[in-house]
């Protein structure tokens, strides 16, 4: 995996954990109005993005008529948080309440296994010749399904910094 990428999925990653590692789990889990995600849901919510990209990516890399499709600006559209997405069915996240530790642990976990995983591909140049679709990007070349990992997460740090501030929190 490019270096660029893997430098991207880490910062991000600490950044979000930054972000969050202060809050009570109290805060954490408190919504800001009733039809908005507590802070605990949009992590949750990462989590499961990034096991569902695993998912994605294995099976078009399985698939062999799926041959590379248009690459999308997913910088641009992911970025742009003017355009709002409906998270699809299989990554919404729980209401159950979450601990800090606990949803820190999970993000660690699935960042284990996408690196894992990764780290299996011996020819990666394979990632940009292979393609599968993706819910709200369309039919995507799979190294773009990584890139939309860190990307993705970059939108939701900065959503959870407005709920911070919706819900009055100083950390």
């Amino acid at each position: 995996m490019n270096n660029l990428v893997n430098d991207n999925l880490f910062e991000t990653r600490n950044n979000l954990v930054k972000v969050i590692t202060l809050l009570s789990d109290a805060q954490f889990n408190r919504k800001p109005d009733t039809d908005m995600w507590s802070i605990a849901q949009v992590c949750h919510h990462l989590v499961l993005v990034e096991e569902a990209s695993i998912k994605a990516i294995v099976w078009g890399l399985k698939e062999s008529d799926r041959t590379q499709k248009e690459r999308k600006n997913v910088h641009h559209i992911i970025l742009d948080r003017t355009k709002k997405f409906k998270a699809p069915k299989i990554v919404e996240p729980s209401a159950e309440p979450f601990e800090v530790q606990q949803i820190i642990d999970l993000l660690n976990a699935s960042r284990k296994k996408l690196m894992t995983f990764l780290s299996t591909i011996e020819d990666q140049s394979i990632l940009a010749e292979k393609s599968v679709g993706h819910p709200a990007l369309g039919e995507l070349p799979l190294d773009q399904w990584i890139e939309q990992i860190y990307l993705h997460e970059q939108r939701h740090i900065e959503q959870i910094k407005e709920i911070k501030l919706l819900l009055d929190v100083r950390c």
